[in-house]
């Protein structure tokens, strides 16, 4: 009898907490729905702004807007953190078209970050596939004055399945299996070499006098996607460079085997800003009551490519991080920790982004090699540099949440491996189990914002989506428009995300941590490489 009296005081002093946090969870569900903006600000991000390519002139406008709109909504210490990034980059105008043996329009782009034309160029083109340098040799002495289909042309494809998609019940238990960690040192090597050939292979064409190349997009169906990743300044490509959708590439690839060799114009009115190499990472808070508490966090990445408008990849998660941080701020909360938001750019180069924010207010690693600085291959690298180093602000940040898989439904949270954080997750994610939002599964999942950070052993998690249409044909693709943005679907994100930061900011628990990272044992110690694929 005595312990429960002597529990009375605390649970006095904890039955309005939880009565007022139910209230607010009713007051975010009621703001997100019924008085939501999210979807203005997606429109606003991709018909108005459109293609957010980092550090273009439309990159600079939204990083502008963005900042603009959180100190509308209230919110403080809105900041640009910036970091060296490379060139700006952006299309003015560009189009490739056959003129013999006829006219015909190709649905084509510029590849990001390869020169201008300068004017219009007009030659014929030499199908010459070239994967590894030992090509080279086959095409030395052939190539001068031509235009260089770099690709094997393939067969073509058709869809086996719909293209739209939501997950059912049995799609979500799949993701809910433990994926043991990968360690390849070998295997990255070999990766990084691949990607540099890339530069040897336009250094290669340059040399023979080729005047432009062009490769197959990697899709059907007419889809365009224009990815390039040498942005460095001084290390951009030095001929012009385009992808033809499949189906023309295809098309042109049979005229030059049955007869003469088509003849192309290709006009690319592209631009490079070297104005400011910095990129710039967008920072608002709400700030929490207790400075000692530390702080929560939600992130997308803002830029994208330019294709299309960048409206899935990443202005849908962009507006509900934006969204979820304007509705708490209209509602006044006062959450015991600080409440971060961020939008990152270049997180389509390689993570650069939050890869920036973690070096500077989390932790560092050992440096890589210096000739690798500022590249891609700093992406693939980026787990393999040891020792890690926290820095003091390490331990302030309790967990992070990261939305960037197109505009579907949040079903739930990616435990990346963390079995102990599951139990907290799922209590915070139980008040939205009607909306959808009920998993907590144990795979991974990679390629954006939370990766760095759950590399230094910081609580960084990513929502599992309802696919929709985003892998099969809007990532990174022209379609990725904001007509492919599901109003419902979106409402329900900024009001989950809400939710689940206004939890984790009171949460009397923290997210258990995994151990800080260290150097391990190669996954398999036995595995020799093929040296027929170097």
């Amino acid at each position: 009898m005595r312990h429960a009296i002597a529990l009375l005081p605390l649970l006095v002093l904890a039955a309005p907490a939880a009565a007022q946090q139910a209230d607010d969870l009713n007051r975010i569900i009621d703001e997100g729905l019924n008085h939501s903006q999210v979807m203005q600000t997606a429109q606003h991000l991709t018909d108005d702004i459109g293609g957010r390519m980092t550090n273009s002139p439309q990159m600079r406008q939204a990083e502008a807007w963005t900042a603009e709109q959180f100190r509308a909504w209230g919110l403080s210490n809105v900041h640009k953190q910036g970091f060296r990034f490379g060139r700006g980059w952006w299309i003015a105008s560009a189009y490739a078209r056959m003129t013999a043996p006829r006219p015909l329009m190709l649905t084509s782009i510029p590849v990001a970050w390869t020169p201008p034309t300068s004017g219009t160029i007009s030659a014929p083109i030499v199908v010459a596939p070239m994967k590894k340098e030992r090509d080279f040799a086959a095409w030395r002495g052939k190539l001068a004055g031509k235009i260089v289909l770099v690709s094997m042309p393939g067969e073509g494809s058709e869809p086996g399945e719909p293209a739209f998609k939501r997950l059912k019940g049995e799609d979500i238990e799949k993701l809910d299996t433990y994926r043991q960690p990968k360690f390849d040192p070998d295997g990255l090597e070999k990766l990084l070499r691949e990607i540099a050939f890339t530069r040897k292979l336009d250094a290669f064409l340059k040399a023979e006098g080729a005047v432009a190349w062009a490769r197959i997009s990697h899709r059907d169906g007419k889809l365009l996607h224009g990815e390039g990743y040498d942005f460095q300044v001084g290390g951009t490509p030095a001929l012009p460079g385009i992808e033809i959708a499949a189906e023309d590439y295809r098309r042109l690839a049979r005229l030059a085997k049955t007869g003469p060799a088509p003849v192309l114009e290709i006009n690319s009115d592209v631009r490079f800003d070297d104005s400011d190499v910095n990129a710039y990472n967008i920072i608002a808070e709400i700030p929490g009551s207790d400075p000692k508490a530390g702080y929560v966090m939600a992130g997308a990445h803002l830029d994208s490519w330019v294709a299309g408008d960048g409206a899935a990849d990443n202005g849908a998660g962009s507006a509900m991080i934006m969204e979820a941080a304007r509705i708490l701020a209209k509602l006044g909360v006062k959450p015991k920790r600080t409440i971060r938001f961020a939008l990152w750019a270049g997180e389509e180069q390689g993570l650069f982004g939050s890869m920036a924010y973690v070096d500077q207010y989390l932790a560092t690693r050992a440096p890589g090699p210096a000739e690798e600085e500022g590249s891609e291959a700093m992406y693939f690298r980026y787990k393999y540099r040891f020792p890690i180093t926290p820095k003091p602000g390490y331990g302030d940040l309790k967990a992070y949440f990261n939305i960037d898989n197109g505009s579907g439904k949040l079903r739930g949270v990616h435990a990346e491996g963390n079995v102990a954080a599951v139990p907290l997750l799922r209590e915070w994610l139980g008040p939205f189990a009607g909306m959808g939002a009920t998993s907590v599964v144990s795979s991974p999942t990679g390629g954006t914002d939370h990766v760095f950070m759950q590399a230094v052993g910081v609580p960084g998690y990513q929502f599992v989506q309802d696919p929709l249409d985003y892998s099969s044909r809007i990532h990174h693709s022209g379609m990725d428009t904001f007509d492919h943005l599901k109003a419902e679907d979106m409402r329900q994100g900024s009001v989950v995300l809400a939710g689940m930061l206004l939890q984790a900011a009171n949460s009397a628990k923290t997210l258990p941590r995994m151990p800080l990272p260290t150097q391990g044992t190669p996954t398999d110690p036995f595995k020799y490489d093929d040296p027929a694929d170097d």
